[in-house]
């Protein structure tokens, strides 16, 4: 009978954090929606990919087509492994959700890891309304990490939103209000700015003329108790097509080091439902 009350109790508990951050995703989620502002185009006018950079211009044709509505949202689920030791390469199971707005940007990661059998972490990594955010509990309950702030936190934050928009492409037309700049025929310079950030980004394309990697030379991240700037990159692959749209399925996000690149997240797109300016 012990065991059994000691048993309910447990699962109460577990149900008690699983209720607790549900209902601070959907908080979030709302102030994430309440942030929109209206877009200034509603579809893609080819004449303004004119004056682009030549490999820009190559990307834009290969995924999008003429009259392709900007995308104002997407719902992505997605499914990975993520390594909890750079070091030793303690790679983790996870599945998330991702809500994601286009225009003003901003976007919800609610992902659960699977740490050990019976144990799980949950983590909320977020930009909204020009703020940064990094919380992540085991079970929901027991916080490991809680940060929030603009700066430097929601530098790194946009810079996720800006580097993931090969899974939402029009956010990266000029008339989003990215600004491109040439660098040779398989890379381009883009730049986004969100109230007082402003956040520039190396594209590089490959022979198909699409989004292989993006780079950045520094981003912040906390490292033995220490806030260090570190080169950082995302890779993309397995494009399909997706509303009209090719995206990316499949993507790594790594640190790089002076001795290479040390991947951290490995996932694929699993569900996507788009929403669109209107």
């Amino acid at each position: 009978m012990l065991v059994l009350l000691g048993s309910i109790g447990v699962a109460a508990v577990f149900a008690y954090g699983d209720f607790r951050w549900k209902a601070g995703t959907r908080r979030r989620r709302d102030q994430l929606d309440a942030a929109r502002l209206p877009h200034a185009a509603k579809v893609l006018d080819p004449r303004e990919l004119e004056l682009l950079p030549e490999p820009v211009q190559r990307y834009f044709r290969a995924v999008l087509a003429e009259g392709q509505p900007i995308v104002a949202a997407v719902r992505l689920e997605q499914a990975g492994t993520f390594n909890m030791n750079e070091a030793t390469g303690n790679w983790k199971p996870f599945t998330s959700t991702q809500h994601v707005v286009t225009c003003r940007a901003g976007f919800d990661w609610d992902a659960r890891i699977t740490m050990m059998p019976g144990m799980t972490a949950r983590v909320h990594d977020a930009y909204i309304a020009g703020e940064g955010f990094l919380h992540a509990a085991v079970y929901g309950l027991v916080s490991m990490v809680n940060m929030r702030g603009s700066g430097d936190m929601a530098r790194g934050e946009l810079m996720r939103f800006f580097a993931e928009s090969p899974w939402y492409p029009t956010a990266l037309l000029p008339s989003q209000g990215i600004v491109w700049s040439a660098v040779d025929q398989h890379s381009a310079h883009a730049t986004l700015r969100d109230g007082e950030l402003k956040i520039t980004l190396l594209f590089r394309f490959n022979a198909e003329g699409l989004i292989d990697a993006v780079h950045a030379e520094a981003r912040g991240r906390t490292s033995g108790g220490n806030a260090v700037s570190m080169p950082w990159e995302g890779r993309f692959w397995n494009y399909a097509k997706r509303e009209g749209m090719r995206v990316p399925l499949e993507a790594e996000v790594a640190w790089i080091h002076p001795d290479g690149a040390k991947p951290y997240w490995r996932g694929q797109i699993t569900q996507s439902a788009y929403e669109f300016a209107h």
